[in-house]
């Protein structure tokens, strides 16, 4: 027998005993690999629901969320916590390269609860930011920390109480119950999500007793979107009025007040008994009345019975626009 022929025999003989009594080939591992375990799937469909959850909850990219997860081991609550530090660094980073920077936009946003009712201002680059909504529950967290401050005030006095806070006293007020810090941290923290410049600009309280009203007035207002007495524009009045008694059409006349007070811009109340004025009178009562220009604001009041005793009015960036001018 030839060599060659030898060969291919044995050759041929090798491949059938690989097969003999019914065996099968052994599967490529590369093969057997090729599907994940059950427990693994299970955990790609929790990690998921994980992520989903920590984005719902916080409003942060999904790159971002993820890493928080995997940095905190998947714990929900850790990751969370690490979100809001990463956010508030990068706002205070944001908001040092920003600073300076021209902030004449803005809302002013109006909160009443019971006796007690609150004007803020709080200020932006552009008017696209100031519609944008994570702006606006800036100015919502702003008026609610302001109302928080002015119901932890002891009442001294029988008669109405009226308080202003400036960009560094309202900056440091907590933010509230559900938010930790202050709200500067909240002003970070949008600053870092918006990129624009912002300021905390001010806040004015009013406090009334049995017998006083608060009359008040949005141009421009616009609702928030999860705080249905909370009312944001670009100019707000509160008018503090006396009354014997509270009746349903006082409400109506406080609007017109705060409408005449936001387009007359009066400087003081002023008496009834001052003469009537022009166009550049400054004295509320001796306006003419923005409705009806023939009569005084004190001539319309009159037959109403009540008496006006102060007024509050916000002019969305006017300081800024005063500063330029100097």
């Amino acid at each position: 027998m030839s060599l060659v022929l030898w060969s291919v025999r044995l050759y041929r003989a090798t491949r059938i005993g690989e097969y003999s009594a019914g065996s099968l080939p052994l599967r490529s591992p590369q093969l057997w690999h090729a599907f994940p375990a059950g427990p693994r799937l299970s955990s790609s469909a929790s990690s998921k629901e994980l992520l989903m959850k920590l984005r719902r909850k916080t409003g942060y990219s999904f790159v971002n969320c993820k890493k928080a997860l995997e940095t905190c081991g998947r714990d929900l609550k850790q990751a969370e916590s690490w979100l809001h530090e990463q956010a508030q660094k990068e706002g205070w980073s944001k908001a040092a390269k920003l600073h300076g920077r021209k902030t004449k936009e803005g809302l002013v946003g109006l909160l009443q609860e019971g006796n007690t009712s609150v004007l803020v201002e709080v200020n932006c680059e552009t008017d696209f930011v100031s519609r944008n909504l994570k702006f606006q529950q800036l100015v919502q967290q702003v008026a609610l920390g302001t109302m928080l401050h002015c119901q932890s005030l002891k009442d001294q006095l029988p008669m109405y109480s009226k308080g202003f806070l400036n960009s560094s006293e309202l900056s440091e007020l907590p933010a509230g119950p559900e938010r930790e810090g202050s709200l500067k941290d909240q002003l970070v923290l949008a600053i870092g999500k918006l990129g624009e410049n912002m300021t905390l600009k001010r806040a004015a309280w009013v406090k009334v007793p049995a017998g006083f009203y608060v009359g008040s007035y949005v141009h421009g207002a616009v609702h928030s979107p999860s705080l249905h007495n909370l009312v944001l524009g670009k100019y707000g009045a509160l008018v503090i009025c006396e009354a014997s008694e509270w009746r349903a059409s006082l409400e109506d006349l406080g609007r017109r007040l705060g409408q005449h007070v936001v387009g007359m811009a009066p400087l003081s109340v002023g008496s009834l008994d001052d003469e009537p004025g022009g166009e550049a009178e400054t004295k509320m009562l001796s306006q003419p009345y923005l409705l009806d220009p023939s009569i005084t604001l004190g001539q319309y009041v009159q037959p109403h019975g009540v008496n006006v005793v102060d007024f509050v009015r916000f002019e969305c960036g006017e300081g800024e626009e005063a500063a330029e001018a100097e």
